[in-house]
């Protein structure tokens, strides 16, 4: 065996490969590549020897079978304190490879791209890219293994040193055990998504650090915010934030509730959201009245809540937030001088997000203790079901537009759930109540006098008629609910009684 370094590098990500080899040259390593790695460094006037002078086999079948030789595993493998190991390697004439230096085909990046065909796909499958990685990373004793280039700079000055300290090398394995793992579970995913397969045997999902958060939900408790790479649609995980602090656990729980709330809104609507339930929703003409109606929904569950509109900020749909204390705005976009109103509250958190990208489906997934419980997201709209109308009366246009804002509504409050409707606003929310009677006096209490008139929507349905009778004793005269209790006819029967006008949409909306 030589007692010359040794380095193999084989990169699809070719960032800072060249300024690396050259300072391992400069400091005795020979180089040994593969393919455009190899004719990357030569073109920048390395020397390098090509893999098959390593293996003494050629490089075939389109360059799919290349680095997978005994010649390369066994210089990766060999425990340095294990004498039968250097003996054998000396006896087979194989040298010892002391750092590796390989990412992996863009696999990720390739089924990102519009287009792809499954061909395309799976030729963008690395076998000996992660083989190498992986054997590297289990001989991490005698070996040093870099898999992100940013890692470079710091590994270079123990190179130089010729101790990279034991610590280091143990880190940069788990690096490389990480990144198989999560390029594996890529692949996976994508041919369960071929075949359709909604429930494989193992459900493996990768993600990517966004941020490490201060704290949890509380202080005591740890916690980090990280992204679905692949996943396209509007996501807090992307959002550009134009101003304010670090947001918190909280902040990205809240604002997430407001955002997939906003998202089912087509005219102009402002959401406000506090503790992932909605205290105010209004819809407008402008995204300036329909602020004013989520703001006088509830004035006082509105203070420190986030909030998220679906249309640009204006100018004066900035001055009227400005005088209210907020922790979030999200919108699609500000106008300059709506950015210059809001900067002047220092911790407002400003993000910006682009809320018409495609998602499709998508699921969502629930820690438990010991797994996880996985269902797709609730995309449930009005535009799925076949509504009926069982009561005698039919509700006016007013009330239809005041029936379908509380079922929008309605779907993201936790249950039990009662939403009160009227005017283009909400009116009053019950949330998270243990009997359905007990959300809807929440809601009548908060909404008052504005009960009158107002439409009811219920994310399940009644078992009884006393939330109904409780509803005509208010004054609402319009009810949405799904419909399905043995005893719908009871709720049906006192609507007619009170001449309410019932809608049924056979669908709830349960959010535990």
């Amino acid at each position: 065996m030589t007692e010359k370094k040794r380095a193999l590098l084989s990169v699809s990500n070719k960032k800072g490969i060249v300024e690396f080899a050259n300072q391992l040259a400069t400091i005795g390593y020979e180089l040994v590549s593969t393919g455009g790695t190899k004719r990357t460094l030569e073109e920048a006037g390395l020397s390098v020897r090509s893999i098959s002078e390593i293996t003494n086999f050629p490089e075939i079948m389109d360059g799919r079978v290349k680095t997978l030789h005994p010649n390369v595993h066994a210089g990766l493998l060999a425990k340095r304190n294990q004498r039968e190991h250097l003996e054998q390697l000396d006896d087979l004439h194989i040298d010892l490879i002391d750092l590796v230096v390989v990412n992996l085909y863009p696999f990720k990046e390739t089924i990102s791209k519009e287009g792809i065909t499954e061909e395309e796909a799976i030729e963008n499958i690395d076998i000996g890219g992660p083989t190498m990685l992986r054997a590297a990373a289990k001989n991490f004793e005698g070996v040093t293994v870099l898999v992100n280039p940013d890692d470079y700079v710091e590994v270079l000055p123990y190179l130089k040193e010729d101790e990279v300290p034991y610590n280091v090398r143990k880190s940069l394995a788990a690096k490389v055990f990480n990144h198989t793992a999560s390029y594996d579970t890529y692949i996976a995913n994508y041919f369960n998504e071929l075949l359709e397969d909604e429930t494989p045997a193992q459900q493996t999902n990768t993600y990517e650090l966004v941020q490490s958060i201060r704290y949890g939900e509380n202080p005591h408790q740890d916690a980090s915010f990280y992204r679905d790479p692949l996943y396209k649609g509007a996501s807090i995980a992307n959002a550009e934030q134009l101003n304010g602090k670090e947001l918190s656990y909280n902040n990205i729980q809240d604002a997430n509730a407001a955002l997939s709330m906003v998202l089912d809104f087509t005219q102009p609507a402002a959401i406000a959201v506090k503790h992932m339930n909605p205290c105010g929703v209004g819809e407008g003409d402008t995204i300036y009245s329909a602020f004013e109606r989520a703001y006088e929904a509830d004035p006082i569950s509105i203070f420190g809540g986030i909030i998220a509109v679906n249309r640009e900020v204006d100018r004066d749909t900035a001055l009227r937030m400005k005088e209210i204390f907020l922790e979030i705005i999200i919108a699609p976009s500000f106008s300059d001088e709506a950015l210059e109103v809001l900067k002047e509250k220092k911790n407002l958190r400003l993000l910006k997000l682009d809320l018409n990208q495609e998602s499709g489906a998508s699921k969502l997934v629930t820690s438990v203790r010991g797994g996880v419980l996985v269902q797709d997201t609730d995309e449930g709209t009005l535009n799925d079901v076949s509504i009926s109308i069982p009561t005698d009366r039919r509700p006016s246009d007013q009330e239809w537009e005041d029936l379908q804002l509380a079922w929008k509504v309605v779907k993201h409050v936790k249950s039990n759930a009662i939403v009160l409707a009227k005017n283009h606003r909400t009116v009053g929310v019950g949330a998270g109540q243990m009997n359905r009677v007990g959300a809807a006096n929440i809601a009548i209490e908060q909404a008052g006098e504005n009960c009158h008139g107002a439409a009811l929507g219920s994310d399940a349905f009644f078992p009884m008629p006393d939330t109904v009778e409780a509803a005509a004793k208010a004054g609402v005269t319009a009810i949405i609910q799904p419909g399905g209790s043995k005893r719908d006819q009871d709720s049906i029967d006192a609507c007619n009684e009170h001449g309410i006008t019932m809608v049924l949409t056979g669908m709830r909306h349960f959010k535990h």
